[in-house]
């Protein structure tokens, strides 16, 4: 089916929480304009049913809990999720479903959203839930694309969208370099913010700046500064449990001076006692409503990349970063990438260099690389050195000199390349300045949507080269472009492959479900364990870390049965069930690879 004339919607950041700042509305439009040329599927489509219900709640119950829920917080803040499921797009997505949808797009629906706008309605919607033992699943601004973007694991459940009416910058403190947001404060806004204020300090953005400061740090994610691990960065935070209870982490724990908050609540992360903070990261033990960051002064700072020739240079290329990170001589997180991403940020087709619809050939990929800027090459590696400029010079010599160990190795300066270079926006994202950049590869295919495949391995070239080889066979296997990037630190590499389909393609999604669970099951045999998954492959993942009789599932289902009795917050979310549900049927495991309906199993 043709895709339908739209208008370009690109709402700014002065119209909505979500939207884009003015400097890059240009950018936006074009690259949905790349986006929507290469869609065949329609704005939407008539839903086979109109409302998907909460499992073991009747329509009339529905109703009534609904009506209760207004009558609390505002009709206007309750959605019934009873119109037609739009995909949108980067900037203007749902929050009812996941926009990349792996499943059926009307498997993962909620059934109606709530936007709380303050800490207090949290509590009371949480409260709620327990009343009428409704499942909730918080998101901040469900930009969570690749992992499951802002779909509940359970159908018919209901989503808390924090950030409608939750986004504020509640404080910067330009002395301590430190911030306080709510959920919906993205990096695009946290930027602008700081750039009003004129103050010198820099946020550690990850390579899209669209998703939620405090939503990305509770799931682990990361950046390219030396601000790069986010959670690491966070210092302090508030949180609903799941029984409605309000809980402050680290010195919050503390009271301020006349009912002020603590001074030094955004200083010190731990304060006295257990550092509880870790447990509320990737689960499904408490709601998040502020989180308290570092900042990094603002420094000198200067990007580079180098290219390698052969793919069979990657062992040394690991194994030559291992000391520069560990001796801290590289500035930042790295990203090791192969030359096949320097074809997809430019935002081309693939059908642009391919016939068929195999994965490209090492050939072809040669051909097209050596048309562009960096040339015939493998593999391309992106740093950036901070510091006074005498100091930048003297480590860019120092790691000149360790790759220069690599025959054929080249080495460029932004000022080396063309100004419309990934380069550049590299040297944006590595000095804090988020971009929209990484949204051209999705034009690879039609209805460009993606899986995150996301394992960790140790700094090591022949580990690293046993996870690669593993990830590349299984690609070739099923069929699809390998898309490999590795953020590589002192001891681990986050192997980062982005597996690329179309969502109007049943087949290949059913490769890409494949794909996913062979290269789970496979690496994991090899101890190589995913950080972070799509909510589908939740359990899977949970499921590899089975040391023990799986004594790490077993303590967190502990903790989640004293805090959630009633099973109402995220159930399923990283693979932690609650009582209620648990071994239930709702598990997939590495052989349930049909998704076309997501319900109880036998």
């Amino acid at each position: 089916m043709a895709s339908q004339t739209l208008p370009i919607i690109i709402p700014s950041l002065k119209e909505k929480h979500s939207g884009a700042p003015s400097r890059l509305s240009q950018e936006a439009k074009d690259a949905h304009a790349r986006l929507h040329s290469n869609r065949t599927l329609p704005t939407s489509q008539p839903r086979n049913r109109p409302v998907r219900l909460p499992p073991d709640v009747s329509l009339e119950e529905f109703e009534t809990a609904v009506k209760d829920l207004r009558t609390e917080i505002g009709d206007e803040n309750v959605e019934v999720n009873d119109k037609p499921l739009v995909d949108g797009w980067y900037m203007e997505h749902p929050n009812t479903h996941d926009a990349f949808h792996i499943a059926d797009q009307e498997e993962l629906v909620s059934s109606a959203t709530v936007y709380p706008g303050s800490t207090e309605e949290v509590q009371t919607t949480v409260r709620w839930a327990n009343k009428y033992g409704i499942p909730i699943y918080p998101i901040s601004i469900g930009r969570n694309l690749g992992y499951g973007g802002a779909a509940p694991r359970i159908p018919g459940a209901i989503v808390v969208d924090l950030g409608k009416r939750m986004h504020q910058v509640i404080n910067i403190d330009a002395e301590n370099a430190s911030c306080v947001v709510e959920p919906g404060v993205t990096y695009f806004k946290l930027y602008e913010e700081i750039q009003n204020r004129n103050l010198p300090l820099w946020i550690d953005t990850p390579d899209l700046g669209g998703g939620s400061v405090l939503g990305n740090a509770i799931d682990r994610g990361v950046g390219y500064t030396p601000y790069g691990d986010h959670f690491a960065n966070h210092c302090g935070m508030e949180l609903v449990l799941p029984n409605g209870e309000l809980l402050r982490t680290g010195m919050g724990a503390m009271p301020g001076p006349d009912g002020a908050d603590n001074p030094t609540w955004q200083s010190f992360q731990h304060a006295f006692g257990p550092a509880i903070d870790g447990i509320f990261s990737q689960s499904n033990f408490g709601i998040v409503t502020k989180m308290g960051f570092h900042l990094m002064p603002e420094t000198g700072h200067q990007s580079y990349c180098f290219t390698f020739p052969r793919d069979e240079d990657f062992e040394q290329i690991v194994d030559l970063i291992r000391p520069l990170a560990q001796k801290r001589i590289l500035g930042n997180i790295p990203q090791l990438r192969h030359v096949i991403q320097e074809l997809g940020v430019t935002g081309a087709r693939k059908k642009d260099f391919h016939d068929g619809d195999g994965p490209m050939t090492r050939e072809e990929i040669r051909t097209e690389a050596s048309k562009l800027p960096l040339g015939d090459c493998a593999w391309v590696f992106y740093g950036t050195q901070y510091g006074p400029p005498e100091a930048i010079a003297a480590q860019l010599e120092l790691i000149k000199g360790e790759f220069g160990k690599v025959p054929g190795s080249r080495f460029f300066l932004p000022t080396n390349l063309p100004s419309n270079h990934y380069i550049h926006d590299r040297a944006s994202v590595c000095s804090g300045v988020p971009v929209l950049r990484d949204l051209d590869w999705l034009n690879w295919v039609p209805n460009g949507a993606h899986l995150f495949f996301s394992p960790i391995a140790p700094t090591r070239g022949k580990d690293a080269r046993t996870i690669h080889e593993l990830i590349v066979e299984a690609h070739q296997r099923h069929g699809f472009d390998l898309f490999p990037t590795l953020c590589v630190a002192g001891r681990e590499i986050h192997y980062i492959t982005n597996i690329i389909y179309d969502r109007d393609d049943s087949e290949a999604k059913n490769r890409a479900i494949r794909l996913m669970r062979e290269m789970i099951d496979k690496c994991a045999a090899r101890g190589f364990g995913e950080y972070r998954t799509h909510l589908l492959f939740a359990d899977q993942v949970a499921g590899t870390y089975n040391w023990n009789k799986s004594a790490f599932m077993r303590f967190n289902e502990t903790i989640k049965d004293v805090l959630d009795p009633n099973g109402i917050l995220a159930p399923g979310r990283n693979g932690i069930w609650p009582k209620r549900f648990r071994g239930k049927g709702w598990e997939l495991k590495v052989d349930d690879i049909d998704f076309t309906t997501i319900c109880p199993r036998p």
